[in-house]
């Protein structure tokens, strides 16, 4: 045999091999794909069938819940819905943060039990004939459920819906899915980052008379870095009033003609911004009333930071 012809014998065998395992990674691929269409079908079934071995209490789209109302140790706590938005219906100018009532819709259209009692004592043996809660809502098509809460058994709740008589267990946690003050789901002003290094001016208008601190005043340095800590230092998070009406802003010093208004001109992403603060009166606790832009909140901040932006 020639070199020629051992060349040739030694190729083809190469190829040959090379073909046998191409062939060999095609079968492994078609049965991995196979195996992981298997367990992804086998997976769909089994949270098909856990969804169907489900004990619904309640099973409505939390999208068709337009109301709901509860008191489950916060106060009567009641939410519409009007044209996509939620509104605490005491009050609807109180600024509700919307996650909470999308949750808690959501929380109560799906509520599904442990178990199911069958041939139960009277609805009094499981406190049921006076509820520890009431939780009601309607949906789109006007269906009101009430659903009551009675006694505890271990980490579960019986209850039972309207007057069906039926007894579940279920489990405590829907409870603290609703379980916020009006303090929890309000929804406070966003207040800007300032500082020394981004305040332009600063403006205090009292009694008709204007005091200006300019960054770009050198003798006002000292003045600047003063105002720029205390509008640095202010944190929106106590609340005296969430909605104010206008005829009880004196109330908190805050009506035009006994408010002190402080004008901050600043830089944010290169760009001047002006946020504009009224200061009231004291709280008899440290603290001073003081609303922010056109906003209608009341929020409670410190005297010594409202003196530290009065620069006194």
């Amino acid at each position: 045999m020639t070199e020629k012809q051992r060349a040739q014998k030694s190729a083809i065998k190469k190829n040959k091999g090379l073909a046998i395992l191409a062939a060999a990674l095609v079968i492994l691929l078609a049965v991995y794909l196979g195996l992981r269409a298997w367990n992804q079908s086998a997976e769909e079934r089994r949270e098909e069938e856990e969804k169907a071995a489900e004990i619904h209490v309640t099973d409505t789209e939390a999208e068709r819940i337009e109301s709901m109302s509860f008191d489950v140790g916060n106060g009567e706590m009641e939410f519409a819905r009007t044209d996509g938005t939620w509104y605490y219906m005491p009050d609807e100018d109180f600024p509700l943060a919307q996650s909470y009532p999308e949750d808690m819709a959501a929380a109560l259209g799906n509520i599904t039990a442990d178990r199911e009692l069958e041939d139960g004592d009277s609805l009094a043996d499981y406190g049921l004939d006076e509820p520890v809660y009431t939780l009601s809502f309607t949906d789109t098509d006007g269906n009101t459920t009430e659903l009551y809460f009675g006694n505890m058994t271990g980490e579960d709740y019986y209850v039972t819906v309207g007057d069906a008589g039926t007894v579940y267990t279920v489990a405590s946690t829907v409870i603290d899915s609703l379980n916020y003050t009006l303090d929890d789901m309000a929804q406070l002003d966003e207040y800007p980052s300032i500082g020394s290094g981004n305040l332009v001016k600063e403006t205090i208008i009292q009694n008709g008379e204007s005091t200006i601190y300019d960054s770009g005043n050198e003798e006002q340095e000292e003045d600047i870095t003063a105002v720029a800590g205390g509008l640095g230092a202010v944190e929106l998070s106590e609340a005296a009033d969430y909605s104010v009406a206008d005829e009880d802003l004196p109330g908190f010093g805050l009506d035009e003609t006994s408010r002190i208004t402080v004008e901050a001109v600043y830089t944010q992403d290169d760009e001047e911004k002006v946020l504009t603060l009224y200061i009231g009166g004291e709280d008899g606790d440290g603290n001073r009333y003081v609303m922010m832009n056109d906003s209608r909140i009341v929020y409670l901040i410190s005297d010594e930071i409202c003196n530290n932006i009065l620069n006194i």
